[in-house]
């Protein structure tokens, strides 16, 4: 994407799913890639200027938006339903800080382009989640504290975009994002990392909240990635949905998982256990009409996940996880 050659990009959660792979690309685009996070810098390419720092500091968003052309928001925190559930606030203050901090620090910067990552979790039940419905409902309640956190900043952003005339904000809503560079503590990670993570350590048998017949939109990171770069370079600024917009029962994601493992892999279903929402597909005709789309097989994308994540257990133990840290606590 020659958009992106030579300009000066910022990534925050540069270390995560969706940011390594979004550094990779921009850079092979061409970019000068700055990456903030609070994670060791183990294995990012060296030519990607590393900065730690916590962005819930307003001074560090300042600084670290200085001489940027371009920024992707992506810094968040990653915790399954069950976390939020147990820890709201360790979730909701700091995204909501996050956003605010950033979309301010970028706009006094004067930043010519700014992606928001936002969320599926922004969106009430419903067969399909359409863009223009969201604020017709209330984010589902078992998304509750993640919903309306996202649903903040896309606010901010239209606030900003009325007071300040600032419209170069583009928003993405990704669906149920998979991929190396996850969280895969399974006390805290998403129904993929988590079940993957079980599995390769031994689990047996492994086992599953629910009855497995909950529907579930799945994109693999890397493409995430490739759409975030889309959007912002189309310079659209209405929400874009990126999923794959077909729906996949977590009882086939569960036994695609079991059947990639070396040994007999068995499933037990812990019916006494909460299975989620029915339903959550995404509609991704916007994102279509702006040339994006999923490119990764569901089990293309797990086995690559589960190799990466057999290459890599060792980095786990030693990143950032915002439900384990007590510095505010």
């Amino acid at each position: 994407m020659s958009y992106y050659k030579n300009k000066n990009v910022l990534v925050t959660g540069g270390t995560g799913l969706i940011g390594r792979p979004l550094l990779q690309l921009l850079l092979d685009s061409g970019a000068n890639v700055t990456c903030v996070s609070l994670d060791k810098p183990s294995d990012i390419d060296g030519r990607v200027n590393f900065v730690k720092a916590d962005l819930r500091n307003f001074d560090n968003c300042l600084s670290v938006c200085k001489n940027q052309q371009i920024v992707f928001n992506l810094v968040g925190i990653k915790g399954s339903p069950k976390m939020c559930a147990e820890r709201p606030a360790s979730f909701f203050v700091p995204t909501i800080m996050f956003s605010i901090n950033m979309m301010e620090a970028a706009r006094q910067a004067n930043v010519e382009r700014y992606l928001f990552t936002s969320s599926i979790g922004v969106y009430h039940p419903a067969e399909v989640f359409n863009e223009d419905d969201m604020w017709k409902t209330f984010p589902s309640e078992n998304d509750r504290i993640p919903g309306w956190s996202k649903r903040i900043g896309e606010l901010q952003a239209e606030a900003y975009e009325i007071e300040y005339k600032w419209e170069n904000i583009s928003i993405v809503r990704p669906a149920n994002v998979y991929g190396p560079y996850d969280n895969f503590d399974p006390e805290n990670a998403m129904v993929i990392p988590s079940l993957i993570s079980r599995a390769v350590s031994g689990e047996r048998p492994l086992k599953v909240w629910g009855d497995g017949s909950p529907v579930r939109d799945f994109i693999y990171a890397k493409d995430v990635a490739v759409g975030m770069m889309k959007v912002l370079e189309s310079g659209y600024n209405k929400p874009v949905n990126l999923g794959s917009g077909e729906g996949v029962k977590i009882k086939e994601i569960a036994e695609t998982i079991a059947s990639l493992m070396p040994d007999e892999c068995k499933i037990e279903w812990d019916v006494s256990k909460p299975s989620g929402d029915r339903q959550r597909i995404m509609n991704t005709e916007r994102a279509l009409d702006l040339g994006i789309s999923a490119e990764t097989d569901l089990k293309q994308g797990i086995k690559e996940t589960i190799d990466w994540y057999n290459r890599h257990i060792s980095l786990e133990s030693g990143r950032y996880n915002a439900f384990t840290d007590k510095t505010y606590t």
